[in-house]
């Protein structure tokens, strides 16, 4: 991958003003996901650095889940979907956490042996609160963290301090 590639899929990101309320810029990465070169790109961005450490990849619902899936397609590895409350028919364990512009709770299944590997993947680290809960939900569950990705890191909200080590293809 070349950082004209990363610069391409970096630039098709959009930035929406006051939404889902006010006074959130929302980053959209729908016109990323749709360029296919693009998307190759930061699937790849978000692989190399785990190539071979886990042996599932866990994504973080919602955007979290496209971002995932190709990831785990990628490394030739299955997907485990982490779940908003509710949601799953069987879930194991749930955690809640705090967002930056209200709360949340998280679930997920059992399916997973103890001891798994997983590559934990979100689309972007705004304030920490959901991928710290993911992690909570591994460790609960048994499994073991290979590392935490996202697609996007907004630096000035500090959510490393939260969620610690992660691993970002873009830094904002």
């Amino acid at each position: 991958m070349t950082s004209e590639a990363l610069a391409h899929a970096e630039a098709l990101i959009a930035s929406i003003g006051d939404f889902p309320e006010p006074g959130v810029l929302f980053r959209d990465i729908s016109p990323l996901l749709a360029d296919a070169a693009a998307l190759r790109t930061v699937v790849d961005a978000v692989v190399e650095p785990f190539a071979g450490t886990f042996d599932v990849v866990a994504g973080i619902e919602a955007r979290g889940f496209m971002l995932a899936g190709a990831v785990a397609i990628a490394a030739g590895v299955g997907m485990a979907p982490i779940r908003k409350a509710g949601k799953l028919p069987r879930p194991a364990a749930s955690v809640s956490y705090a967002l930056e512009y209200g709360t949340a709770e998280i679930e997920m299944s059992g399916d997973l042996e103890a001891g798994t590997c997983v590559l934990l993947v979100d689309d972007i680290l705004a304030t920490g609160g959901t991928l710290r809960a993911g992690q909570h939900l591994l460790d609960e569950l048994g499994l073991q963290l290979a590392g935490t990705a996202v697609l996007m890191e907004l630096v000035d909200l500090r959510g490393r301090e939260v969620c610690g080590p992660v691993h970002s293809v873009f830094r904002v």
